[in-house]
């Protein structure tokens, strides 16, 4: 298990300080200054202990407090400060009652020896193993959560619906990507039952939704081998009717290579689920080897650009020209098209006068919770 420290402090030597031990601790190391930039590395790279200062000028360390536990975040936190003991005695009750790890504090200045045996006694140094057993357990006893990231109209900046994605709260390894634990549901067999979870959750968050008026498209992943159940199109239409959610307000996102794989099941497949009136949607489009005589027969009814095309379009011209071909084809063909990776303003602004329907990506928000969406809306529809 790598044990990952992640360090938020605006006083950039010590926190170059407390790098540096930590390193020689036997810990991987990021450090920012920025508040704002610790909270996409904290989503993306899920460390295991987070070192943060309570005193920033951007945003002080209560509110990060705050944005780990609404993420529920399972990394341990050392709260460090000049402040009084009193005072940061205070901040590690906020974050106990908000649910968080606090592994202790650390008053500034601190001796290098004093920190690497605080920071030796955090490692972790025996964790359990990722294998079929552990799944299987985490599935049955509801570890596995789903995040969601919006989609907004490129018009008009309007949250159009939002793509499920799940996460794994492990108990000693932290959040594990889902890169590492979808093949394995997929080499075990587990895939079928890690999937019923996955849209049994995004469905009863659907519903729950449309009870606070907040009508959603919301787009769930397949596998590949879930395209092989003949029962699929049944099952996902029956839970719709249990959480009374109309087939069409759900979006079944499968990858271009699963489309492409065994044609003939996922035709089948595809078919029975579009006419229960779900939508279709090809992902991470144009990294495959597909046909477009292929693509015509399939019953889709989006395309997603891939986000490697949009991150390169500013600079590469092959991949512009990669992006502009799949909004004409899309258009051309009558279906919806979404990028996929608008980091930034220019990136939104290309793909927008390209006449791309729908975005998501970090520029416009990162996945969340989904208590978290509503709080999130309000402030970008008063930025648009």
């Amino acid at each position: 298990m790598t044990n990952r420290l992640l360090i938020v402090d605006d006083e950039k030597e010590f926190g170059a300080f407390v790098a540096k031990v930590a390193l020689s601790a036997g810990f991987k190391v990021k450090l920012t200054s920025r508040p704002q930039e610790f909270e996409a590395v904290a989503a993306e790279w899920n460390p295991t202990l987070v070192a943060l200062d309570l005193q920033m000028p951007e945003m002080d360390g209560i509110e990060l407090l705050r944005h780990l536990a609404a993420n529920h975040s399972s990394a341990r936190i050392l709260i460090m400060s000049g402040v009084d003991g009193r005072v940061l005695d205070a901040a590690k009750r906020v974050g106990v009652e908000r649910g968080l790890d606090i592994a202790g504090t650390i008053t500034k200045p601190v001796r290098a020896k004093d920190l690497k045996a605080m920071l030796d006694g955090l490692k972790i140094q025996a964790p359990d193993r990722l294998d079929e057993n552990a799944l299987a357990q985490a599935i049955a006893n509801g570890d596995l959560f789903l995040q969601y990231q919006p989609k907004v109209s490129l018009r008009d900046g309007a949250l159009h619906g939002a793509e499920a994605l799940v996460r794994w709260r492990h108990a000693a390894q932290g959040l594990v990507p889902p890169d590492q634990f979808i093949p394995l549901a997929e080499a075990s067999g587990l895939i079928d039952d890690l999937s019923r979870t996955v849209f049994t959750q995004a469905i009863i968050q659907q519903r729950k939704w449309a009870e606070q008026g907040i009508d959603l498209q919301v787009a769930i992943n397949l596998s590949p081998l879930n395209l092989h159940r003949e029962s699929l199109a049944d099952d996902i239409a029956d839970l719709c009717h249990e959480h009374t959610v109309p087939t069409e307000r759900t979006t079944i996102e499968i990858t271009e290579t699963a489309a492409m794989d065994n044609a003939l099941q996922a035709l089948d497949t595809l078919t029975r689920l579009r006419l229960k009136g779900f939508k279709l949607s090809i992902d991470d489009f144009g990294t495959g080897f597909s046909s477009l005589t292929r693509l015509q027969r399939l019953p889709v009814t989006e395309i997603k650009v891939d986000q490697s095309f949009v991150r390169e379009c500013l600079v590469s011209r092959d991949a512009f020209a990669i992006v502009k071909t799949v909004i004409d084809l899309a258009r051309n063909m009558g279906l919806t098209s979404v990028a996929e990776g608008i980091e930034t303003n220019e990136h939104y602004q290309v793909v927008a006068e390209l006449g791309c329907d729908l975005g998501q990506g970090y520029g416009i928000a990162k996945p969340m919770m989904a208590d978290s969406l509503g709080l999130w809306w309000k402030g970008w529809r008063g930025a648009t």
